[in-house]
């Protein structure tokens, strides 16, 4: 195995513009800074001066709910996707040794809004930007699955030529 390139990073993400990134292609149309009046309105963080971890960016968090409802995702497979995607990680603006929100932060963050009603306005606003920008809001679907052992049968030849019948043995 070769070792990484300084470069290494930047030519892969060169590639997937050349495939038609669509989350750069949402960075380049929609100002999402035009959201952070509104996200810092609805969360009313406080001024920090208690201490405590600092939140994540509001415009950073509203960007990974666009991620998540364009993909249909849940929280934890958000959280593995943008730890696992470059392109993931270009659109929210971090780096490959950034922290990344975990899945509870984003559920916080997303309960936070919905008590305070802001989920419906600033998507409608995001989706009104796509439209006066030429695109057609509609969501994808990554496949959110997770791999389960199932039980192994223990029935003998004679018990599953049973079951096949219809007689379900004693």
């Amino acid at each position: 195995m070769m070792q990484p390139g300084f470069f290494d990073v930047e030519d892969r993400l060169a590639r997937l513009s050349g495939l038609g990134d669509q989350l750069e292609a949402f960075s380049r149309t929609v100002d999402f800074e035009v959201f952070r009046p509104d996200l810092e309105k609805a969360l009313a963080y406080a001024d920090g001066s208690k201490g405590g971890r600092p939140p994540f960016d509001p415009v950073l968090m509203f960007k990974i709910l666009v991620i998540q409802t364009l993909n249909n995702l849940s929280d934890e497979r958000t959280e593995y996707l943008i730890n696992d995607r470059l392109s993931f990680m270009r659109f929210l603006g971090l780096g490959l040794s950034d922290r990344v929100p975990d899945a509870k932060t984003v559920w916080l963050f997303r309960e936070r809004l919905t008590q305070a009603g802001a989920v419906d306005g600033l998507f409608n606003r995001f989706d009104a930007t796509l439209r006066n920008a030429g695109y057609l809001p509609m969501s994808g679907q990554i496949l959110d699955a997770t791999l389960v052992a199932a039980p192994r049968q223990r029935n003998t030849n004679a018990e599953k030529a049973d079951l096949r019948e219809g007689r379900i043995p004693q």
